[in-house]
């Protein structure tokens, strides 16, 4: 995607008003690609329900045990926390809305992505539910506290900063359900998180390709912004209850962990899009530039002492099993 040279104003110009009019027919073409390749899926079409039956209550079934589990302790932990994630859609639309707008391309795209993320809790609950696959009252109980507190963006005072973030959320979001389905145990669970990624990384092209032309047209203050939003990056579901240990446990398990954050969601996006190679940068981009290639270098430090630590702990694993 090319700018013309006339819609580079000098970086001091800019205000997040002129960067959504000058990226509009960015995000018109992007829209077009995406719903010439995007799919129709139905999420029924990904549920075993034949496996289903009343649980206890008003139904008068059975009541939940873990022993009814086709997927892994690990799945399990993972899969809760990717479906609370997917819960809170309304407070993104929101967060997005308010930010890239209700109309025009901006708000076609908007609309269209909260249908497509809406599909994605809805095929995870059904699944669950019908394969008694985690503790249904553990879950709702949980999905009550984590959209009572709601969501707020980190990001979200820019819309250049929000646009960097979810170039590298969704990515972050597809890696962390496909690596659950992999891990999951049950081949029905990986299919529908397959597919489920499949959007997912839809929706990153979409990002990173609007994020290319932001560079651009402003790319001292995109560079900043991608500075930023990679140094203080947090997934969205940071607010929900206990998920500092669930996180750790999915770390040890492979699901997402620093060294799969700094290979699989960070270096691919940097390197796409060449960003520690774009030359030509005023003093502020530069600035970010180096910062973030010294971040990038200290995360990869902290990854293999990661890397040493759960093999470390694999190891005694092993030593107690034997």
């Amino acid at each position: 995607m090319t700018i013309t040279e006339s819609h580079r104003p000098g970086s001091d110009t800019w205000s997040d008003a002129r960067l959504l009019y000058a990226l509009e027919e960015v995000v018109e073409t992007e829209l077009n690609r995406h719903l010439g390749v995007a799919k129709e899926w139905m999420p029924h079409e990904y549920v075993p329900w034949s496996d289903g039956r009343n649980f206890d209550g008003i139904m008068g079934g059975d009541a939940w045990a873990p022993e009814q589990s086709k997927v892994t302790e690990i799945g399990r932990i993972a899969l809760v926390v990717n479906l609370l994630t997917e819960d809170n859609l309304p407070s993104y639309h929101h967060e997005i809305a308010s930010l890239f707008g209700r109309d025009g391309a901006w708000g076609t795209w908007v609309h269209r992505w909260t249908a497509e993320e809406g599909r994605h809790a809805i095929v995870m609950r059904d699944y669950l539910l019908t394969s008694r696959a985690v503790d249904p009252v553990e879950l709702e109980r949980f999905r009550m506290v984590h959209m009572e507190e709601g969501f707020e963006s980190d990001n979200r005072h820019s819309m250049l900063h929000s646009v960097a973030y979810v170039a590298f959320q969704e990515l972050a979001t597809r890696v962390s359900h496909r690596n659950t389905g992999h891990q999951s145990g049950d081949p029905v669970c990986d299919r529908m998180l397959a597919r489920i990624a499949t959007d997912e990384n839809l929706h990153m092209v979409f990002y990173r390709n609007l994020l290319a032309a932001a560079l651009q047209l402003a790319p001292d203050l995109t560079m900043q912004a991608i500075r930023d939003v990679v140094v203080q990056f947090r997934m969205p579901g940071h607010g929900m209850p206990g998920f500092e240990r669930m996180a750790a446990r999915m770390a040890i398990g492979g699901i997402y962990n620093l060294r799969i954050h700094h290979d699989d969601v960070l270096q691919p996006v940097l390197r796409h899009l060449k960003v520690l190679e774009i030359a030509g940068l005023g003093p502020d981009g530069v600035r970010a530039q180096e910062e973030l290639g010294m971040f990038m270098g200290g995360l990869n430090d902290q990854a293999v002492k990661f890397d040493e630590r759960r093999a470390a702990l694999a190891a005694r694993r092993a030593a107690r099993t034997a």
